[in-house]
């Protein structure tokens, strides 16, 4: 379990499905409430206040980004408390319960960046030929990313186009849909290809 303050009142905890098997949980399983998942939850709140001084009293927005072959993306945001100046000290003990809003997304896509240029075109070359000439590469914040549509590739393709990604690049939670709208396309088609074939 890693994790990283994003802003005063946002961290992103990133869970490996190690972590989840662990504690015994599924994949699936975050979509449920269950006591496993609240158990996962009360530990990463008290995680991220050991090592980023983040308190999670208050309303929370959690949003779980689920990537394939990656683990989970879990993106906590703390809200604004109105505090009641008559609540007394045994209401405020109640606080303790997180309120929580969960959104939940599922990307099939596989999605890596990589810090430079020089990266990506390595990926693609040890790609190119052998597992897949396809892809799209965008350019978004400042960083090169890679997107791929895992359907039609076999379970030993799969895994083995994520393990040259790994190697080169990292697992972003970032969505298609944001890529598409915010990001710059700069190779809409085959970008493997074009990457193994034009940077020589």
């Amino acid at each position: 379990m890693r994790m990283e303050r994003l802003g005063q009142d946002k961290i992103r905890i990133f869970l490996t499905f190690d972590d989840l098997t662990e504690r015994g949980i599924q994949k699936e399983d975050m979509w449920r409430e269950i006591p496993k998942v609240h158990e996962l939850f009360s530990e990463m709140m008290d995680q991220a206040y050991n090592e980023l001084g983040f308190d999670a009293s208050g309303p929370l927005a959690v949003e779980v980004f689920a990537m394939p072959a990656q683990g989970m993306v879990v993106i906590v945001t703390r809200g604004k408390q109105e505090r009641d100046p008559e609540s007394s000290a045994l209401d405020e003990m109640d606080d303790e319960v997180y309120e929580m809003e969960v959104t939940l997304e599922q990307s099939e896509a596989i999605i890596y960046r990589f810090r430079d240029i020089e990266d990506a075109i390595g990926a693609a070359k040890t790609l190119a030929g052998r597992l897949t000439e396809e892809g799209r590469m965008y350019r978004y914040q400042d960083q090169w990313i890679l997107c791929f549509d895992p359907a039609g590739l076999e379970t030993a393709s799969y895994h083995a186009l994520i393990a040259v990604l790994a190697e080169y690049g990292e697992a972003t939670s970032v969505t298609p849909a944001v890529l598409e709208e915010y990001g710059q396309i700069v190779i809409p088609a085959q970008a493997v290809m074009v990457l193994a074939e034009h940077f020589g």
